[in-house]
């Protein structure tokens, strides 16, 4: 088959159920890509993608905010935010929570390695 078609509630979950392995369930290889759904008030953790990747967080429902360097940078559905690698970033849903998807990848490298937790 030439494509995968899977709903995000037929996606497989991390154990917390915030996380919804897309890269894995779609087979996905070129790039990562997972979609979140945060509480709210939940955050992710701080990180700096030090391996060299970019991501891009695309708001689905909900709202709240990428920390970008302590800057606070407000995410909301149809809303992107790109960020480079080696930045200080963390996700934060706002006070109705907030659903998002996460693409990223190291420019120029293939194929993409994801990480242990997210395969």
């Amino acid at each position: 088959m030439s494509y995968v078609r899977k709903s995000f509630d037929e996606m497989t979950t991390t154990p917390s159920g915030a996380v919804k392995l897309a890269r894995r369930d779609l087979g996905v290889t070129a790039f990562g890509l997972q979609v979140f759904d945060f509480p709210p008030g939940a955050e992710g953790p701080e990180h700096s993608e030090s391996d060299g990747q970019q991501e891009v967080y695309v708001g689905l429902e909900g709202s709240g905010w990428v920390d970008v360097e302590g800057e606070r940078v407000p995410l909301a559905a149809r809303v992107a935010i790109s960020v480079e690698p080696g930045v200080a970033r963390k996700t934060v849903a706002g006070p109705d929570g907030m659903s998002f998807l996460a693409v990223g990848a190291v420019p120029g490298e293939r194929p993409h390695v994801a990480p242990e937790k997210f395969r």
